[in-house]
C-alpha cells in the first residue's frame, strides 16, 4: 500500500468511495471537507476534516498529467480525463479559488447504458441509422448528455460500419472497436480546438462525427457545414427546448448571416434531444426528455422564424416520435418515480398538468391572469386575455400612440408584432 507524507489524503481513497457510493461529482475546497454530490444533495465526507492548501496541491498531484499542471499556472484552470484502474473513468477539472488549488472531479462509469436504461423514445434509435444531418444533444450542466451522446455513438458502433470521429473536451467515455472504425480525438493534446477537430475530420472518410460541445460560432459554423456535406453528426449545447436551442444557434450568428443559418438548419436540423436530471422516488436519478424530429412543418417554422410555434408541433407530433418535457415529466409522475413538486417545480405549464390531474389550478398558475410563473426555464410573464405563451416567447402589448401593423393576407395578427417580412422585434 503507497504510504502518503503525513497529513495528507489519498485522492485514490476518495475516488474509491464516490465509486462505490454511486455518486456523481467529487468536490476538493480548501476549508471544506470533501464533498461527493449525491442523487442530486451533497455529502461531506467530515471524518476527513477541512482541506488545507497543502492537501489539495498533494491530491493535484497525485493525477494531472504534466500538461494540466503548467495549463493550471498559466492559465488557473485546466481540464484533462483521468482514469482510475478498472472502476471508472473521471472528469477532472482543476482550477485556482481564493489563490488556493481546488478540484471537481464527474464520475463516468465504463458500463454504457441502453436506450432504454436512459429512457429515450424509440425514435431516438432511428437517428442513428440516418445517412446524414445535425442531432442535438441539450440541457443544463450535469443533466446526462454527455451518457446520452456515448450510448448512441456506441449503438452505431454496434450496428453499422461507419468510420465515426469523437472530437471531446475531454475524452469521457472510452470506445471500442467494434462494428465501426471509432477515433477519438481529444481537444488540447490531440487537436487544438473543436473547429479545427471537425475541419480535419472531413478530410479522414468520416461518416459519424461528434462533435463534445458547440461553444462558438466558428464550431457551430463546422458542425453545420460538416452535416450540409453528407455526414451524420451528433453535439450538444447548453439551452433548454428545441425552440430556444434553434435560436440560441442563430443568435451567435452576425445579423446579416442570420437568414442563412436559419435557411442551413432547417434543410440539415434532424433531431433536438433536451433533456434534465430529476431526483427519483426511492433514491437516485432520472432523465426527462423533450423530443423533437424535424419534420416539413418544423423546418418551415425554423426558416420563416416561427419558432415559437415549435412547441405546438411537438405536442401534435407523437405519430413522429416527439415529446414533450411536460409529458415525459407527466409520465414519469404518474408511474410514481418522481414527485409532484419536482413535476410542477420543472413543467413549462404546470397549469395544464395540474388539470390533466384533475385538480384545481392555483390563481397564480393561470395562464391568463396578470402574474409571474416560474419554472425551470425561468421566470414568464402572464398574458392578458388567454393568449398562450410558450418558451419564454413574449407578448408585446400594444402602447399609446404604436403604429398597428396591418395584417397580411393568410396572417394570423398578433398584437404589436411586425409582420413576419418586416424587422423581428427581439
Amino acid at each position: 500500500m503507497e504510504e502518503h507524507p503525513q497529513g495528507m489524503i489519498s485522492i485514490f481513497e476518495l475516488l474509491d468511495t464516490i465509486y462505490e457510493l454511486d455518486g456523481s461529482d467529487l468536490h476538493l475546497v480548501v476549508g471544506d471537507p470533501p464533498t461527493i454530490r449525491l442523487h442530486g444533495g451533497l455529502h461531506r465526507l467530515t471524518k476527513y476534516g477541512n482541506l488545507k492548501p497543502e492537501q489539495t496541491e498533494y491530491m493535484m498531484r497525485q493525477i494531472a498529467p504534466e500538461r494540466a499542471k503548467h495549463e493550471l499556472e498559466e492559465m488557473r484552470g485546466a481540464d484533462f480525463g483521468f482514469s482510475h484502474g478498472d472502476k471508472a473513468r473521471f472528469r477532472v477539472s482543476l482550477f485556482m479559488q481564493k489563490n488556493t488549488i481546488a478540484l471537481n472531479l464527474r464520475l463516468i462509469p465504463y458500463k454504457l447504458l441502453t436506450f432504454e436504461q436512459i429512457g429515450l423514445e424509440p425514435s431516438v434509435k432511428e437517428l442513428c441509422h440516418a445517412p446524414r444531418g445535425l442531432v442535438l444533444v441539450t440541457g443544463p450542466t450535469g443533466s446526462g448528455k454527455t451518457t446520452t451522446l456515448a450510448s448512441m455513438i456506441n449503438y452505431i458502433n454496434e450496428n453499422r460500419e461507419c468510420h465515426i470521429i469523437t472530437i471531446e473536451d475531454p475524452i469521457e467515455y472510452y470506445q471500442t472497436h467494434k462494428k465501426s472504425v471509432i477515433s477519438q480525438r481529444e481537444v488540447g493534446t490531440d487537436v487544438p480546438t473543436f473547429d479545427i477537430g471537425v475541419i480535419k475530420a472531413l478530410r479522414q472518410d468520416p461518416d459519424v462525427i461528434l462533435v463534445g460541445e458547440m461553444r462558438d460560432l466558428a464550431t457551430i459554423s463546422a458542425a453545420v457545414r460538416a452535416a450540409e456535406t453528407g455526414h451524420l453528426v451528433f453535439s450538444t449545447l447548453h439551452t433548454t427546448g428545441a425552440a430556444r436551442t434553434v435560436d440560441r444557434i442563430v443568435d451567435v450568428f452576425p445579423f446579416d448571416q442570420q437568414e442563412q443559418i436559419r435557411t442551413q438548419l432547417a434543410g440539415n436540423l434532424l433531431a433536438v434531444i433536451s433533456q434534465l436530471l430529476l431526483p427519483k422516488v426511492g433514491g437516485g436519478r432520472i432523465a426527462a426528455f423533450e423530443t423533437m424530429i424535424c419534420t416539413p412543418a418544423i423546418q418551415h417554422m425554423i426558416r420563416d422564424r416561427k419558432t415559437h410555434s415549435i412547441t405546438s408541433a411537438i405536442q401534435t407530433g407523437s405519430q413522429q416520435g416527439m415529446k414533450t418535457l411536460d409529458a415525459s415529466l407527466f409520465d414519469h409522475y404518474v408511474h410514481g418515480l418522481i414527485e409532484k413538486d419536482t413535476m410542477l417545480r420543472l413543467a413549462e405549464r404546470p397549469d395544464e398538468l395540474l388539470e390533466k390531474l384533475g385538480e384545481q389550478v392555483p390563481e397564480y398558475m393561470r395562464s391568463g391572469g396578470q402574474q409571474t410563473q416560474t419554472s425551470q426555464y425561468g421566470p414568464q410573464q402572464g398574458q392578458q386575455n388567454g393568449q398562450q405563451q410558450r418558451y419564454g416567447q413574449p407578448q408585446y402589448p400594444q402602447q399609446p400612440g404604436q403604429q398597428q401593423y396591418p395584417q397580411q393576407p393568410g396572417q394570423q395578427q398578433r398584437p404589436g408584432y411586425p409582420p413576419q417580412q418586416g424587422p423581428q422585434r427581439r
